[in-house]
C-alpha cells in the first residue's frame, strides 16, 4: 500500500505557500515539498498536526491506496 495525500488540495484553498504551511507545523518547506510529491512519508505527529491546520481528520490528508504490482 502507498500513502497518498491531499496536501497541494488543501493548501491551495487555504492559500498558504509551502513555507506557510510549514512554519505553522514546525517543518521545512523541503519537508512539505516532499511530502507532497510523495517522496517522503511524514511522521504520526506532523501528519496531525497538518491535519490540525486544516481542521480536518487525518484520513482526509493521507490516505492509502494499492500499489501496481502487488
Amino acid at each position: 500500500m502507498g500513502l497518498q495525500n491531499r496536501l497541494k488540495e488543501l493548501r491551495a484553498k487555504q492559500g498558504l505557500n509551502q513555507q506557510q504551511l510549514g512554519s505553522l507545523v514546525g517543518a521545512s518547506r523541503q519537508t512539505i515539498s516532499l511530502i507532497e510529491r510523495g517522496d517522503y512519508n511524514p511522521s504520526i505527529t506532523l501528519a496531525l498536526r497538518i491535519s490540525q491546520v486544516f481542521q480536518v481528520p487525518v484520513e482526509q490528508v493521507f490516505y492509502l491506496t494499492e500499489e501496481e504490482g502487488k
